[in-house]
């Protein structure tokens, strides 16, 4: 273990042998931090937070802070952090509620740019990009491989599906779909189209990519009613577990998804 002789390490803190503590690195009680992962200087880590291997928290970071709620008062809550994560400068991530699932949890593989913030409760996938200040609101759930632009902020329990990018500056108030390019403010946020680009980087079969972009003509420019929309994507490109990713998640939202190219939900 290499611990700068100024970091503050509590002893009830697990840190691995293999980890780097910077300077003035402040390590609370009920922390635990894997393998080769780095701290750098000022960064504050308090518990319970669980931060797995070989990643890097930048300086001047918040990592497990009590949850920014009123209701909040000292339940113990807790999170979770994977592997090879970059966490940029004055990132914060707050622990989960206890009125809520009282844990948050950020995959493995993400990179969260500086100034990003992910609150309370918040499910953050793996291979997820947040540029510079994106923010997520309590309970946001955002799938793997997604990417949102900078100073993007998600409303409370709205859901980022999987591999979508939501256009810099954007304020989300409902459910984006998997596999889409987003962008805009509230009731003006639109889907402007499949994101081939991110899913053949992503390695993504050009076969699956192209049934998705027929699954998009059908539910998002068509004139059907959602219900039909639906079932005529289902019908019709079934075989796509992509298509049927995209189907579900409409069919599982609660706060409605957004839908047209001028900011409907459905």
């Amino acid at each position: 273990m290499t611990i700068h002789p100024t970091a503050v390490i509590d002893p009830k803190a697990d840190v691995h042998d293999t980890a780097i503590i910077g300077p003035y690195a402040i390590i609370g009680p009920e922390v635990s931090i894997g393998a080769a992962t780095e701290v750098l200087p000022h960064s504050v880590i308090t518990g319970p937070t669980i931060i797995g291997e070989k990643n890097t928290i930048g300086p001047m970071a918040t990592i497990g802070a009590p949850p920014q709620d009123l209701k909040y008062a000292g339940e113990p809550t807790r999170l979770e952090i994977g592997d090879n994560n970059i966490i940029r400068e004055y990132v914060t991530i707050h622990r989960g509620t206890a009125d809520g699932y009282r844990i948050t949890k950020v995959g493995s593989h993400c990179l969260l740019m500086a100034s990003s913030h992910v609150a309370h409760d918040c499910t953050v996938g793996d291979q997820v990009i947040m540029a510079n200040a994106a923010s997520l609101a309590g309970h946001v759930s955002v799938g793997d491989g997604a990417v949102l632009g900078g100073f993007v902020a998600v409303h409370q329990f709205c859901r980022l599906g999987k591999a979508c990018y939501v256009g810099g500056m954007s304020g989300i108030t409902r459910d984006i779909p998997p596999f889409v390019l987003a962008e805009g403010t509230r009731s003006q946020t639109r889907v402007a189209r499949i994101n081939s680009i991110g899913l053949r980087r992503n390695g993504m079969a050009p076969k699956n990519i192209a049934m998705l972009e027929q699954a998009f003509q059908i539910i998002f420019r068509e004139n059907f009613l959602l219900v039909d929309a639906l079932k005529k994507a289902e019908e019709t490109l079934g075989e796509c577990p992509e298509v049927m990713e995209m189907v579900t998640f409409f069919r599982e939202s609660k706060r409605g998804v957004v839908r047209t190219s001028n900011g409907g939900s459905s």
